[in-house]
């Protein structure tokens, strides 16, 4: 069972282990996430960088998955989960469409990138890059 803590510094909710909305970021994506942050740290980033996963509005199904680096953390909108060392931020609207996701790597000859599997999405377009519910 997970365990939440508050920081006392910015009041926010973190999670060890697995999120509790059914988040899965995989081993192999977790270690290409941290590759990528401490290239950023090397390139000069010295601020903390967050793996921010999101759900927008847009593509030819209605519904978009999005991954970003992020610095800024909102207490209020967002709800922070430690995941394989990796730090995820989910903003509260977001979260109702993410149960269940998989957030995976691949670096293989014809699939190259992350992807993101969500069992609660009843289509996606042809070119797999958007979703509806």
């Amino acid at each position: 069972m997970a365990t939440v803590s508050e920081q006392e510094t910015i009041g926010l909710k973190t999670e060890t282990g697995p999120a509790p909305t059914g988040i899965t970021v995989t081993p192999k994506a977790a270690d290409e996430v941290r590759r990528i942050i401490a290239e950023q740290q090397a390139n000069g980033t010295s601020e903390k960088m967050y793996l921010r996963m999101r759900v927008v509005g847009g593509g030819c199904s209605g519904f978009q998955h999005k991954l970003d680096l992020d610095t800024q953390v909102n207490p209020k909108l967002d709800d922070v989960f430690h995941v394989h060392g990796v730090d995820v931020v989910v903003d509260k609207r977001s979260l109702l469409y993410l149960s269940g996701v998989t957030v995976d790597y691949h670096n293989d000859l014809n699939r190259r990138g992350f992807s993101v599997s969500n069992p609660q999405a009843k289509s996606t377009c042809g070119c797999g890059s958007s979703f509806s519910m």
